[in-house]
């Protein structure tokens, strides 16, 4: 196979070397387990949790006569995935036996696909930035294929002394592996690439994403050569299991390949685990090629087949997908690509600033949900699935401002006390006497009161007129924020003799 390089160089993302400039390059090998009741091949549970060797079948267990068959929702999830990744699906693939010995692999081989996935090539667009000029980078990143494959056991070696156990719980579990063309060019990019393709995949609803339970892991291939030459001798790290350790992996490796190659060293080729403990990576074992697996078809399955009608209804049956989502948020609401990209990011955020939203202005409710909602979650460390502020509530505290009812400042008060307590906003703005009071009466006295009180700040502001907001705050703050921030801003230019 002859692997084209689409990527300019950018000096940007070059790493400085002790004789020049070094580009890094990075394709990466994501495994996600496919969201299904059962095994790939047998009818065996897949709940996340269970007692070790409780969701085994015979056919997991590799019983002699045992045979497969084929669970049709996880090739429908496979051509999902293909269809949100804007892939090529193949109406035929082909089962395969990757032959390897390993304790928790109790066939003694693998059911894979090799020369013919199910799904071909595709692509993800990711984003960085906002750079300081507020720019976003928008990068095409190229999807090889991706195919269907089982799952190993687990071995567990710290449950006594001398002796390893397995538990078979993952064995036959379907796996998607999501194999990338070798175009992202720095740390943040890996990490900007699984952040999308696990947004995309749990918009899709064919993986949780949920890379500490073992369901999504990705194998990184790391490489480096001077900007724009041939392809380096690559490392693959082998199951990082978190985003922050993908980053955190690429450049440790990177650094320590371009060492070796600084000081007159070749790279070989090999698997390298990463040690989140110790920040690097280390060799594990030289890495096999394909011929070392001894591929062949698997005798026990067919060809797999499927029409047009089969890949249209799934097609037909879509969610909306996180980009054209965020299309419709800017272009339809007026919302700015930073405020669409976060409300985006999770399925359930975008599910809940849509709730929000209907029926009221869609800029007023993003600040909401990103800046109060978003940072009190963060803050409690919590995720949006836990909040306990419900749309209908946050809506409510956004109501009572647009009517008039309370402040601005009086409603970031009103809303930590829903947070952390709950309650219907109205029935706690009446029952506390959080009302906005727009008694022009009782607002003039306190302004009048503030400029009697502060002859030294008036003349400050005969000056300069700019200063004049400091009597807005101190008169908003005698109140206890419940004065109309427009009636008090207004008075008080009018009592200062400043125009408009």
């Amino acid at each position: 196979m002859t692997i084209v390089d689409v990527r300019t160089p950018d000096p940007k993302r070059f790493i400085p070397g002790a004789t020049g400039d070094w580009e890094v390059v990075i394709g990466m090998e994501v495994h996600a387990q496919v969201t299904s009741n059962s095994k790939l091949f047998s009818g065996a549970s897949t709940e996340f949790g269970r007692p070790q060797n409780s969701n085994v079948s015979l056919v997991d267990a590799a019983m002699p006569g045992m045979l497969p068959v084929i669970n049709e929702e996880c090739v429908k999830q496979a051509v999902r995935t293909g269809l949100g990744l804007k892939a090529q699906i193949n109406h035929r693939s082909v089962f395969d036996r990757k032959n390897y010995f390993y304790p928790d692999l109790p066939q003694g081989y693998q059911i894979s696909q090799y020369k013919d996935p199910i799904v071909g090539e595709g692509k993800i667009v990711i984003s960085l930035g906002p750079d300081r000029q507020g720019q976003f980078e928008d990068i095409e990143i190229g999807i090889e294929r991706l195919h269907l494959e089982q799952d190993a056991g687990k071995s567990l070696h710290d449950q006594h002394p001398t002796m390893s156990y397995v538990d078979l719980n993952r064995s036959g579990v379907a796996l998607m592996e999501i194999v990338s063309k070798p175009d992202l060019r720095s740390s943040d990019e890996a990490k900007a690439y699984l952040t999308k393709l696990r947004t995309i995949l749990r918009y899709l609803g064919t993986c949780d994403g949920n890379m500490d339970e073992g369901s999504m892991r990705a194998d990184v291939n790391v490489s480096v050569r001077k900007p724009g030459g041939e392809f380096g001798t690559r490392c693959e790290i082998k199951n990082v299991n978190s985003i922050r350790f993908v980053g955190q992996a690429i450049e440790y490796e990177a650094r320590r390949q371009i060492a070796i190659l600084e000081e007159g060293g070749s790279i070989d080729q090999e698997t390298r685990l990463f040690d989140a403990a110790k920040g690097e990576t280390r060799s594990m074992r030289s890495k096999e090629d394909a011929h070392d697996y001894r591929y062949f078809p698997d005798p026990d399955l067919l060809p797999l087949e499927f029409d047009n009608d089969f890949v249209g209804k799934l097609l037909a049956d879509l969610p909306e997908l996180p980009d054209d989502k965020k299309e419709r948020f800017v272009k339809d609401l007026g919302l700015t690509i930073y405020d669409a990209s976060v409300l985006v990011s999770e399925k359930a955020i975008a599910d809940y600033f849509e709730k929000l939203a209907d029926g009221r202005d869609a800029k007023i409710a993003a600040n909401w949900v990103i800046n109060d909602l978003l940072g009190a979650l963060n803050k409690a460390s919590k995720g949006i699935e836990e909040t306990p502020v419900s749309p209908d509530q946050l809506g409510g505290i956004i109501d009572l401002i647009a009517d008039g009812t309370i402040s601005g400042k009086i409603a970031k008060d009103l809303f930590e006390i829903v947070f952390n307590e709950g309650g219907v906003p109205s029935e706690i703005v009446e029952a506390r006497g959080m009302k906005q009071v727009t008694d022009t009466g009782a607002i003039e006295k306190a302004v009048d009161d503030i400029i009697a009180a502060n002859p030294d700040q008036v003349a400050k502001v005969k000056a300069k007129p700019t200063l004049a907001g400091w009597f807005v705050g101190q008169v908003m703050k005698a109140t206890g924020g419940k004065a109309n921030p427009q009636a008090v801003q207004a008075l008080v230019k009018a009592k200062l003799g400043i125009e408009e």
